[in-house]
């Protein structure tokens, strides 16, 4: 999946879409995506200006941006009536920075699925190393 198909599951817009393509996705149990980090991201100016240092907390965000994918293409859908919010973060490590000219892969792991809460494991590598990992829910919004 390119941008502009990302753009039709995610209500997320610049600056906050995290997620740049989809290279893999198995329905029901995995998906793989892309984030360049570049100078050019807005948080860069503000978070340790002397040495920009993607927050770990856009990691996990880029992660749950992916497993929203995740949880529409499991279910067939695309979103509209349906909204996907994260519900919780456990065991998040941090273990390399992430600086611009980075290229982020983000693989996302389905752990279990009941009803509308979707728990996924998530690890966030740059070149075969790995900047983050965490375990998340997601929930489906209540109306």
């Amino acid at each position: 999946m390119k941008i502009e198909e990302i753009k039709g599951y995610l209500p997320h817009r610049y600056p906050f879409v995290m997620i740049d393509r989809i290279i893999e996705i198995i329905p029901g149990k995995s998906l793989t995506a892309i984030k360049n980090v570049t100078i050019n991201e807005p948080f860069f100016s503000g978070h340790f200006p002397r040495m920009s240092v993607m927050p770990g907390v856009l990691l996990i965000e880029a992660m749950a941006q992916a497993s929203g994918i995740l949880i529409y293409k499991s279910l067939g859908i695309l979103p509209g009536s349906e909204l996907y919010f994260l519900a919780g973060v456990d065991n998040a490590r941090f273990k390399r920075l992430v600086i611009p000219g980075d290229q982020l892969q983000l693989h996302i792991e389905l752990m279990k699925h009941r009803l509308d809460l979707w728990k996924f494991a998530g690890t966030a590598s740059v070149d075969g190393e790995v900047a983050c990992t965490a375990e998340f829910m997601n929930i489906k919004e209540q109306q």
